[in-house]
């Protein structure tokens, strides 16, 4: 009996301190756990940033193996540019411009140093006007005639402004003159105008005379170019660039810096829309600007170039002074004896 007693105090005894005891070893597994899994996602917070880091610097070194790779085909370029040899850069990564559709000519021998979209039909817009001004001196029109700017001049289409109000009387030659240096719709219209036979047989006349040059991509609907429907191609205007320049009242004209204009008994001043004209670094022989929203902004240019006569087309520039900046990419490449004949971009 006392050792069923004894034996029965030792097993409640036991019971007891297994009560006692299990909590503490349930909280210290617990602690033991949470040190764990902290001390797991320390180790992968560590592990990620080591990959991040490295990502990084990854990213950084292919960044700079990048630049030097670009560096060094500029210099080898600029070395075999120097050498007379052909270069490993193609044209496109030589010479960035920004204008959609460009070509660069040799005027006197009709090579082509450089063309991007070149066959691309755009509308031109004030570009026009040379096909205007050949247009109108074919006729042998009489320079001194005084011609009226009336209503049928104004432009409806994109309402743009002019100083040459309603009523203002001018003459032929000095209509002809703001048509090309300040690009003046209503001087252009008044000239088509007073054609005989009228507006409609003169722009009848600009398409003959375009079929004449072999300008198959041209066509015209208005004399000013205030139309989008006034289209061609960069290859063409060169052709066309060029026919307008055997007219010496052309050439004179759209490089004309600026004139001295009597208008309704005020003198006003007219200025070049192409301030390349002025700028001592370059020999202009001939310049016309264009500018509508459909054709972005435009310039055709025939100057000499390494004692040459070059040709510039640039159609489409989005920017204000992107065409200008082509125009001036081009005459330093061209200047820095680029190759004589470049792939198309």
């Amino acid at each position: 009996m006392f050792f069923m007693k004894k034996a029965l105090l030792m097993l409640l005894a036991t019971a007891v301190v297994g009560l006692s005891v299990a909590p503490l070893t349930a909280d210290a597994s617990v602690k033991k756990n949470g040190k764990h899994v902290k001390s797991t996602v320390q180790l992968k917070k560590s592990t990620a940033q080591l990959k991040s880091k490295s990502k990084s610097k990854s990213k950084k070194t292919a960044q700079l193996k990048s630049k030097s790779k670009k560096h060094a085909r500029v210099i080898t370029h600029i070395r075999y540019s120097r050498q007379g040899a052909s270069p490993l850069l193609s044209d496109s990564q030589v010479l960035a411009l920004e204008s959609s559709a460009v070509l660069v000519q040799d005027q006197a021998t009709g090579a082509v140093l450089y063309e991007k979209n070149a066959n691309a039909v755009l509308p031109i817009a004030s570009i026009t006007k040379l096909m205007t001004a050949m247009v109108a001196l074919d006729a042998s029109p009489d320079l001194k005639e005084t011609l009226i700017i009336g209503m049928e001049d104004v432009d409806l289409l994109k309402g743009t402004h002019s100083r040459l109000n309603l009523g203002t009387q001018l003459s032929r030659e000095e209509m002809l003159r703001l048509a090309l240096m300040s690009s003046e719709n209503r001087a252009a219209s008044a000239l088509s105008r007073h054609y005989p036979g009228g507006q409609k047989a003169f722009v009848a006349a600009m398409n003959v005379k375009a079929k004449m040059l072999g300008l198959n991509d041209t066509r015209f609907f208005d004399p000013t170019g205030l139309t989008a429907l006034n289209v061609s191609s960069s290859h063409d205007l060169a052709k066309m660039v060029s026919a307008a320049h055997q007219y010496p009242l052309i050439r004179e004209f759209t490089t004309t810096v600026e004139e001295e204009v009597n208008v309704a008994g005020r003198s006003q001043q007219f200025h070049n829309t192409n301030a390349l004209v002025k700028s001592p670094a370059w020999q202009i022989g001939l310049s016309k600007t264009g500018y509508i929203s459909e054709a972005g902004r435009c310039l055709v240019m025939q100057a000499w170039i390494n004692s040459k006569p070059t040709i510039i087309v640039l159609l489409d520039s989005v920017g204000k002074m992107t065409r200008v900046g082509d125009a001036n990419r081009i005459k330093r490449w061209v200047e820095a004896k680029a190759p004589q004949r470049l792939p198309t971009s």
